[in-house]
């Protein structure tokens, strides 16, 4: 045992952890068997959150070095909260960078060294009283999590060092407690050795982040357990074993009894053992035991009562149970003997109020929104959670790759470049125990979980013999998981680090050329769909490969949730933050904002084609009825009701619900119970499915939809009636055509070359005038691929045109305008838009852009749109469109038909950058209004279009790098576009929208669409 602190080890990679405990399951232990049964927080755990005294010095030159001696008053130090991080408490500041370390560039530092100036050192001191119950008794502290290395003190004698910033760091305090009052001293530093392999796509913090707590533990207690719960190869019968460690005291004889529950509280099988030995193993078996899946998450509660010789009761441990069976099956991932989908989601511990400090409540609102959007696996990326978040994944039915915390990004890639010349830990051997101290504490706390189906050996650390060894260490040690490591792609020399393929932002078609070719192992996808901004379009080529290739398995969206923190602007009004918003240089800027959850955990729009995408049951109606399939592996149908409901032009004609019942991996066709009454009237029909709760579940409130499916249809043709309203009015000036009607006039200008009034019973309509637009406001996925750099053209082309030609015919029923467009980027486009006037003052507006011909050299188009606004008053929006939430040509998947209503400040979603959003597809009709109700409708002709509608143009827009530079709002501004590109999605540093999402510059297009007064 050390007894004396060295600074030195900070940048000694052979120093990782001084006088600190083996790492332990993460069980709880009660006194009695009520207690165990309720699972109170427990008597023997005494937390120490809250305030501590600090003092913040940004290097250990300026640290106060004997503040942990008994004579240092530190007493009038400020507080700071723990858990919190330092730099969200009003020192110092937090820092994102993705794969480069955080001191490129002010500093040339190698493996294992470390910056001596900028090494932020935080000295906390902690003043307790020993509780009661504790006094007398061994004395232990845990640290939670701390961020990165960290010395502990009590009562001015050094206790130990621990680096690894998401795995628990205990010590023992029983040699150095007094009674009275306590000084505990704890010393972190932001930078160590640890800081090479804690090199993730996240904030760079510093500080004490997860719970502290003291604790004490009973003559005899179980100091570790591993519990095996599996079934057996014929999966008809449950195989339960547990390896305790023991620690005994002075207790020569240990009795052991041992009690199994199902969930009812019945008890399904006891045993019990005596032992003089500190190690000991409980088994039994169950017959026909209930098994654990996501969909089904059983539990089995275990407990095992210690005694001591005289029979007394010393301990009780309670441990959920589930059994399940794991393997590999013909190179196929199986699950309790079914092949297996993960559905799944990469998830950064994050709150945008407080960085990595994340409570319950958190986790409990990540979960059941998980749940809700039919996602079924996530991957802890990159480091082991709190764990509290596995004990919820059991209990809510997720399943889990938990990943240990390592990454060296920066190590190897540069610049998007592989250059492992001095990668770590590679096949350096002295970089071995500090890595495998990583992988051990990771299994050891985390080896019970149920919900855990494969071991990650970290993230992004190119490959080699020491992570190789790594997994081997996991297969050693829990032959009933899978081991999970992308990263030997790049070398394949390591293939047998992992048991599955596993790529990142590979594209679908390199996905198929792999599985097309003599697969050896089945395919996860352990990040696709980056989701930054708006983005996610093409999702489902990647979902449809699972019914395709049964050897692919699923993936995992990258990411959650936005990595976004609340700060406040030069005004005081709250945002939410991105790299380089707070001075840190150098930064990856907002590239932290990827979730599919916006930052204060509100689902973003990406959302809606998520749930669709990875539905377990999939309903597919068509005039007659609805074909259920379900694809659940376990659970038949029996907790959801079918509803289905049809529409006419958006209006709801007729709902039903009934029970259904289809048992797991089968389908089933139902009819449809249809009045005979208004079902063959012309219009438009379409057919809404639902499957929904039957009763409240853990994550969701009965009634809550778990499944869609929609058939349109069409019945006749509508043949709209024009109220003439008496004949039409023809101005022709010099410099204007005006036309008009009853109530209404129409001018159109020579000069503007374009409509610049629309008047409708004293009310202008017509704040700027429509003209072509050929730019939408670049996305992230757009500036990634330099959209901007090779379609710029387009930008320039919507803000200046020349009207070369004015056209105006004019009959009895109506009057026509048609004005033509030149454009400088190529003598060979042109746009004609043409606008009919009727008398009943509605408009008719045709825009046809006419393409250059084999001519290559002009890149594709954003979108092909026309773009006006209106007075800001008309903010009121009703749409009859796919929806509610935006979406495109290549997101849309999600999305139905449906009425719904929006305001125009809200229509914007609230990515963290200003770009492009609030789009929809599959629009029939829009109406725009103010308060009154009074407005105007754009309503589509011949075939759908898609709407655009917002407080800003896309050129205001592609300004502003945050919500609040925007301008004050002034008017409403209208896009309407036959087409506009996808968002892609595939990654967002060069992946294109995928070729039928794209706008070709020599294809002619056209759209129609009326204005009408409303």
């Amino acid at each position: 045992m050390k007894t004396h602190s060295n600074v030195s080890w900070l940048r000694d990679v052979n120093v990782f952890a001084v006088n600190r405990l083996p790492a332990h399951s993460d069980h709880v232990y009660y006194e009695t068997v009520e207690e165990a049964k309720k699972e109170p927080p427990m008597s023997m755990r005494h937390s120490l959150n809250g305030h501590w005294k600090f003092h913040y010095a940004i290097n250990s030159n300026t640290r106060p070095k004997e503040f942990y001696q008994l004579g240092f008053d530190c007493k009038c130090w400020d507080d700071i909260l723990v858990p919190g991080h330092i730099q969200l408490q009003g020192y110092g500041k937090p820092q994102y960078v993705n794969t480069m370390y955080p001191w490129d560039g002010h500093h040339h530092l190698r493996p294992p060294e470390i910056p001596e100036d900028d090494n932020p050192v935080g000295s906390y001191v902690k003043y307790f009283d020993i509780p009661n119950n504790m006094s007398n008794h061994p004395l232990f502290i845990s640290f939670q999590g701390v961020e990165t290395a960290f010395y502990v003190w009590l009562n001015g004698e050094f206790v130990g060092y621990s680096e690894d910033s998401f795995t628990p760091a205990e010590f023992d305090l029983t040699p150095y407690a007094v009674e009275g009052e306590n000084k505990l001293c704890v010393e972190v530093y932001q930078r160590s050795t640890g800081s090479w392999l804690e090199d993730q796509d996240f904030w760079r913090f510093s500080g004490i982040f997860r719970d502290v707590y003291l604790y004490t533990i009973p003559n005899i207690h179980v100091y570790d357990m591993h519990v095996r719960a599996e079934l057996d190869r014929s999966l008809q019968t449950g195989i339960l074993e547990t390896t305790l460690e023991l620690k005994r005291s002075q207790e020569k004889e240990v009795m052991i009894v041992a009690e199994l529950y199902d969930a009812e509280g019945a008890v399904i099988a006891t045993t019990d053992i005596k032992t003089n030995h500190d190690q000991a193993t409980v088994s039994m078996s169950v017959d026909s035991p209930a098994s654990w899946s996501a969909e089904d998450p059983y539990l089995y509660k275990l407990f095992l009562k210690l005694f001591n010789e005289k029979g007394t009761l010393i301990e009780v441990v309670p441990q959920k149970v589930g059994f399940r069976r794991f393997e590999l099956v013909n190179n196929i991932m199986t699950l309790n003997g079914k092949r297996i989908v993960f559905k799944g989601v990469n998830r950064h511990e994050f709150n945008g109020r407080t960085g990595r400090v994340v409570t319950k409540e958190d986790m409990l609102e990540d979960i059941k929104t998980m749940k809700k959007h039919n996602i079924n696996a996530v991957r802890t990326s990159h480091y082991p959670n709190n764990s509290e978040w596995y004990q919820l994944c059991d209990e809510y039915g997720l399943y889990v790759i938990d990943e240990m915390n390592l990454e060296t990004h920066g190590s190897w890639q540069k610049l998007g470049k592989i250059e492992p010349s001095w990668n770590i830990p590679g096949n350096h051997p002295e970089w071995e125990p500090i890595v495998m101290d990583r992988a051990v504490s990771m299994f050891e706390r985390d080896k019970n979980h149920p919900s855990i189906l494969i071991w990650s050996c970290g993230n992004e650390s190119y490959a080699g013999e020491v992570i190789l060894n790594v997994s081997r260490y996991f297969k050693s040690v829990d032959p009933s998981r899978l081991v999970h490591y992308e990263g030997v792609f790049h070398a394949r020399a390591y293939d047998d680090t992992s048991d599955m393929e596993s790529r990142m932002y590979a594209k679908p078609k390199d996905i198929e050329d792999y599985l097309t070719n003599d697969p050896k192992k089945p395919y996860i996808s352990c990040e696709y769909m980056h989701a930054m901004g708006n983005s996610l379009g093409g999702m489902h080529k990647y979902t449809e490969l699972e019914q395709k290739y049964p050897m692919y398995q699923g993936g995992f969206i990258w990411d959650y949730i936005d990595q976004a923190l609340l700060k406040k602007d030069r005004f005081g009004k709250d945002y939410f933050a991105y790299g380089g918003d707070f001075g840190d240089r150098p930064t990856d800027y907002h590239f932290c904002a990827n979730g599919i959850v916006y930052a204060d955990r509100k689902p973003s729009p990406k959302m809606q084609e998520v749930k669709f995408l990875y539905q377990n049951i999939k309903l597919m109606p068509d005039r007659e009825g609805v074909l259920v399939k379900n694809e659940n592996l376990f659970t038949d149908t029996s907790a959801y009701q079918l509803e289905y409901a049809l529409y006419r032009e958006g209006t709801e004609l007729y709902r039903k619900k009934q029970d259904v019942s289809v048992a797991p991996q089968e389908e089933m066709y139902f009819s449809f119970a249809w009045p005979e009454q208004g079902m063959n009237e012309p219009g438009e029909y379409c057919i809404h499915t639902m499957l929904t709760l039957k009763q409240d579940q853990l994550w969701a409130e009965k009634g809550h939809e778990v499944a869609f499916g929609q058939h349109v249809y069409r019945m006749g043709a509508i043949e709209k009636e024009r109220n003439a309203r008496g004949a039409l009015k023809v101005v022709h000036g010099d410099v204007n055509i005006g036309i008009h009607g009853e109530d209404f006039s129409v001018l159109f200008s020579k000069a503007v070359g374009s409509l610049v009034s629309l008047h409708y019973a004293g009310k202008e309509m017509i704040e700027q005038p429509p003209m072509p637009l050929f730019w939408r406001t670049t996305t992230d996925n757009d500036k990634g691929c330099s959209q901007l750099y090779h379609s710029g053209i387009w930008y320039a082309a919507s803000l200046a045109r020349k009207c070369v030609n004015v056209e105006v015919e004019g009959k009895d029923e109506y009057v026509s305008v048609l004005f033509t467009y030149h454009f400088s980027i190529s003598d060979r486009i042109e746009v004609k838009v043409g606008y009919t006037v009727f008398p009943d003052g509605s408009l008719r507006i045709r825009s046809a852009y006419e393409a250059s011909k084999g001519d290559e050299t002009l890149p594709q188009l954003p979108i092909f749109a026309l773009s006006f606004k209106l007075p800001a008053d008309y903010e009121q929006l009703q749409w009859y469109s796919l929806g509610p939430e935006e979406n495109y040509a290549d997101r849309a998947t999600g999305a139905r038909l449906c009425t719904f209503k929006n305001k125009v400040e809200n229509n914007l979603s609230q990515y963290v950058t200003p770009q492009e959003s609030g789009n929809r597809t599959g629009v029939r009709s829009v109406k725009i209004l103010d308060a009154n109700g009074q407005g105007i409708e754009v309503r589509s002709v011949e075939e759908p279009i898609e709407c655009q509608i917002s407080p800003y143009t896309a050129f205001e827009l592609e300004q502003a790098s945050h919500p609040y530079e925007l301008p004050n709002v002034h008017y409403t501004v209208v896009n309407v576009a036959g087409k506009q590109m996808g968002v892609g999605g595939d990654d967002s540093w060069g992946a294109p929208v995928h070729d039928e999402y794209v706008l070709k510059a020599d294809q002619d297009q056209e759209f129609v669409f009326d204005i009408n007064r409303v």
